[in-house]
């Protein structure tokens, strides 16, 4: 496993955790989520993470995103370590440096697809870089469809412009909870394609919460969870080995 204190120089890290924790209640309804997880996430990647419900997939997705804390440990983006930003700091690293796709397209019905994609920005009161904005709509394939609403696009396509929206502000990760769980197997694997797309072509870091290894085999690799703690990793993977990886985790004993 990646272990943060033991990355080599040349290969940095977009966002790392050191023994992350994260406990929910107490007492007889205390449930640990997160245990003593350590992990990178190096820049120019594309990191899947898998386990069985309720392992803590998204709770690291959301705690290595900044947006939960944890209970105990360390979370860094880059260099900075989220635990010394107050809130408004907190929030505005999160503007600029990260990306966000779920599940939940989130876009704004009433603005067309190129509104939405730069709503950020625009919040930011921050210009798009116009040769990267570019780019980004051209891979996703949404340069004929930028003055339509998102009630004009199918699913795929909004799906494409919640890519484009979280690519545009070249932030230095994106994470996606299940970015492809509302959409169809083809165009689920299309989204796939620009996301890997983002990683080979623009040099984009992703982290995305799956349970499906058709969409784990688009990543570099694939780290599990199993009772909120890391027990294994693959380097390029495909369907066949996460599925018959994933049928062992519910038996093995979690890692130390």
């Amino acid at each position: 496993m990646l272990d943060p204190r033991t990355l080599s120089p040349s290969r940095r890290a977009a966002a790392a955790t050191t023994d992350l924790s994260k406990v929910y209640g107490s007492g007889e309804t205390r449930v640990v989520a997160l245990d003593r997880v350590s992990i990178v996430f190096p820049e120019g990647e594309f990191t899947a993470i898998m386990g069985p419900s309720g392992c803590g997939k998204s709770t690291l997705m959301h705690c290595a995103a900044g947006l939960d804390s944890p209970s105990s440990g360390s979370v860094r983006i880059g260099v900075t370590e989220l635990s010394a930003l107050d809130d408004r700091r907190l929030t505005r690293l999160r503007r600029d440096r990260v990306g966000f796709i779920f599940q939940a397209f989130n876009l704004l019905p009433a603005l067309t697809a190129r509104e939405n994609i730069t709503l950020p920005l625009s919040i930011a009161g921050r210009q798009p870089n116009r040769q990267w904005l570019d780019r980004v709509v051209a891979m996703v394939g949404l340069s004929q469809r930028l003055d339509h609403r998102p009630a004009e696009l199918s699913g795929g396509q909004q799906q494409r412009v919640a890519i484009a929206r979280a690519l545009a502000s070249r932030p230095a990760i994106v994470f996606g909870d299940e970015p492809t769980g509302n959409l169809d197997s083809r165009t689920g694997a299309q989204v796939l394609g620009f996301l890997r797309d983002s990683v080979r072509e623009l040099g984009q870091t992703v982290v995305m919460v799956t349970h499906d290894p058709v969409a784990a085999s688009f990543a570099d690799r694939v780290v599990f969870l199993c009772d909120g703690r890391l027990v294994d990793e693959m380097a390029q993977p495909t369907p066949d080995r996460v599925l018959d990886l994933m049928k062992t985790l519910d038996t093995r004993p979690s890692a130390s």
